[in-house]
């Protein structure tokens, strides 16, 4: 029955992402006319429609692989508002547990891609139809080769995200980098339980390109009783419970800066970063415990 109930998950995902990606596809055509209210208001509907998708997706769910979502707080969002969303990550999973978890409540979630994914066919066109932005980063060895290219990145990705004036968004950011497994946690010798380190750049990065445009970051921790699961055992309905805590609060002036360049900034940021970091470990083993009791 699991893999019949996941295939069949499987098969309602595929189909329901060929439906909306269809008008999304079209609408990047329109949004190629140079016409700045006129790719405002696609961008509006296209939003939209990736919204149509996640509730769509989140239906599916409930019909062959229902998973309780056991919320240990929710602080009062807006559809209206402009945020940063940070989460612990330990499974693909993670993203369609956010996407039901906030879908509706906030803006849709969007990421921060690298730029060589946007020849991608068919998704790369979408992601830019969704205003997904492109990030550009440039190695060391770059820069010493041509130091004109220093700032560059950062001012490329402004200009990538100055379409979010108009429109509220969502932009995620997964602080570890990778996903959470043992030897990777013996390895970095975290002194977090449950998170790896946390890697400060790209979140800086992120904040410095965004501008002032956000100004509430959005932190949600995610926890999976007995086990994480992969994506086949999400959708074949091995994945019964997930706790999860939200927790809002605002981006201060002291969270924006040279992270690249200024070393004060670069340090008043990693040890920011490393309280919450340390705080969202807490949460995590209070929401590892209140599973255990329930369970019990």
């Amino acid at each position: 029955m699991a893999f019949i109930r996941g295939s069949l998950a499987f098969i309602c995902y595929v189909i329901n992402t060929l439906f909306w990606a269809i008008p999304i596809l079209l609408g990047s055509l329109i949004k190629l006319i140079p016409l700045a209210m006129l790719q405002r208001i696609c961008s509006r509907v296209l939003d939209r429609c990736a919204t149509g998708w996640i509730s769509t997706n989140s239906l599916i769910e409930s019909v062959f692989h229902p998973v309780r979502l056991h919320i240990e707080a929710m602080p009062e969002l807006s559809t209206q508002e402009w945020y940063m969303v940070i989460a612990n990550h330990q499974s693909w999973v993670d993203i369609l547990v956010l996407q039901r978890l906030l879908n509706g409540r906030i803006p849709f979630l969007k990421f921060f891609l690298k730029q060589q994914l946007i020849y991608v066919p068919v998704l790369g066109l979408a992601w830019w139809a969704l205003d997904f932005p492109f990030m550009r980063r440039y190695t060391t060895a770059q820069l010493k080769k041509n130091p004109k290219l220093k700032g560059k990145d950062i001012e490329i990705t402004r200009k990538a995200c100055a379409k979010f004036k108009h429109n509220p968004v969502s932009v995620m950011n997964f602080v570890e980098g990778t996903r959470f497994r043992p030897e990777k946690h013996n390895k970095q010798n975290s002194p977090y339980q449950h998170l790896l380190r946390p890697k400060a750049g790209g979140l800086a990065f992120a904040l410095s390109a965004m501008g002032d445009q956000i100004h509430k970051l959005v932190n949600v921790s995610i926890y999976y009783p007995n086990r994480i699961p992969t994506f086949w055992q999400y959708i074949s309905g091995d994945l019964k419970d997930v706790y999860v805590a939200v927790e809002l609060s605002d981006i201060d002036a002291e969270m924006r800066g040279d992270y690249m360049n200024n070393r004060e900034f670069k340090q008043q940021f990693q040890e920011k970063l490393n309280q919450l970091w340390q705080h969202k470990d807490e949460v995590l083993r209070q929401l590892q415990s209140k599973a255990s009791q329930e369970e019990a």
